[in-house]
């Protein structure tokens, strides 16, 4: 049985909204249909019906045709306010204020000025923190009777079989042998200036004569007598100082800075950039006494197996002389590696590689960072063709000892003195 009035027949409820309705429309989204009550009073089913009683049907409608509210209510339909009263800007009243437009300018500015500050301090903090570690333990002002200086700058680079701080499994690992004392295994002069940079080997066997000097540690003043002896011999008599004594009253050639590196801080400098590149000459390397052990061609040696790469002359056919070529083309690679960008790029290789090197060099107490990075960028120039790399012309040997042709040692420190191209030739 239908309870709807005959004017509402399921016929005229088939596309209303509401149960069972098909539409996809939402209620809110339509205008609330008007219903007007006829003028016989009847409702919607013709004249003379009167509407239903109140429950038993559907009860008596407001009318909306005014766009005015009935009986004091307004339901908001004709307004839009549905959900409650507060005005076209929602719940609360009034109208929302627009977001305003992100400053750009304002927002860049604040980030470029964040970046280099955190860039400043943190190049700061580096400097002092790197400058710290350095070993300045060299003090050149008690060489006595020096040359006078040209141009340019000249470092002498020593490489050293010093085993402090070695455990007994670190000497047997890196075949150093457990002798006392210290003793240069290398020594090179490099000259850095505005045309060419160059690398000059002084073969530890050279023929040297010791001059007068003062103690390092004494204080004591030695007098020449016309002795010579090997270059090494110098440095293991009374160390860096009287080294240095005699390079210089030897050449003739200033050195203005000193630097030296040991067994171990070598090893560890080469690990810590992830091993160097270097190219084993055909025939391969091997010797018992060093350790090398090496395969001709291309390879990435670790810093044992630089080490043993660096100190290898019994399996040369010139000994010494070639063993001077493997240690400056070593070097110069590894100076190569360290300032490449991946090295100075990335913190997580740069400062255990700083690190490393900073804690195992000795230099002079005039030596600061600039001086240092100067050295390895002039290294890397060598390496890469820009400079020169060279050994002590020699003319002879002389009791087992290598002896230097003084014509064109002559010539070489001259035009070092000028920085001019260097046109001598080395062994």
């Amino acid at each position: 049985m239908n309870d709807w009035p005959e004017a509402w027949s399921d016929e005229n409820r088939g596309n209303r909204y509401g149960r069972g309705s098909a539409s996809a429309q939402p209620e809110g989204a339509r205008a609330m249909r008007q219903v007007r009550r006829p003028a016989s009073g009847g409702y919607g089913g013709g004249p003379g019906q009167s509407a239903p009683p109140y429950g038993g049907g559907v009860p008596q409608q407001p009318s909306y045709a005014d766009d005015t509210a009935v009986d004091g209510y307004d339901s908001g339909y004709n307004t839009g306010q549905v959900y409650g009263g507060g005005g076209p800007g929602g719940p609360g009243g009034g109208t929302r204020e627009p977001r305003p437009a992100p400053n750009w300018r304002r927002r860049i500015k604040w980030t470029a000025i964040t970046v280099v500050t955190v860039l400043v301090v943190t190049t700061i903090g580096t400097y002092f923190w790197a400058d710290s570690k350095l070993n300045r333990e060299v003090d050149l002002s008690k060489v006595i009777d020096r040359p006078d200086g040209g141009e340019g700058t000249n470092y002498l680079i020593v490489g050293s079989d010093s085993r402090a701080g070695m455990s007994a499994e670190e000497k047997k690992k890196l075949h150093t042998g457990s002798a006392e004392g210290k003793r240069t295994d290398s020594m090179m002069i490099l000259h850095t200036g505005s045309n060419g940079d160059t690398l000059i080997s002084l073969p530890r066997d050279s023929d040297v004569e010791i001059p007068s000097f003062v103690g390092s540690e004494s204080g004591k003043t030695y007098k020449g007598t016309g002795r010579h002896t090997k270059l090494n011999a110098a440095y293991a008599e009374d160390g860096p100082e009287l080294l240095v004594r005699t390079v210089e009253f030897n050449t003739g050639l200033r050195i203005d800075h000193y630097v030296e590196i040991g067994f171990a801080g070598f090893a560890n400098i080469v690990d810590a950039v992830g091993g160097v590149e270097i190219t084993i000459p055909k025939g391969g390397m091997k010797d018992t006494k060093s350790g090398a052990d090496f395969e001709a061609g291309k390879q990435t040696l670790n810093g044992e197996e630089a080490l043993a790469f660096v100190r290898t002359r019994y399996a040369l056919r010139q000994s010494d002389l070639d063993r001077t070529k493997n240690q400056q083309k070593f070097l110069a690679a590894l100076a190569n590696q360290v300032a490449t960008p991946g090295t100075v790029l990335n913190p997580f290789k740069l400062y255990p590689t700083m690190g490393a090197g900073l804690d195992s060099l000795i230099v002079d107490k005039d030596m600061g960072l600039f001086d240092l990075g100067e050295m390895f960028w002039a290294m890397k120039s060598v390496n890469s063709g820009d400079g020169k790399s060279m050994n002590m012309p020699i003319s002879g040997s002389s009791g087992g000892n290598l002896v230097w042709d003084k014509t064109k040692v002559k010539t070489l420190v001259e035009q070092l003195k000028n920085d001019e191209t260097v046109t001598v030739s080395g062994n």
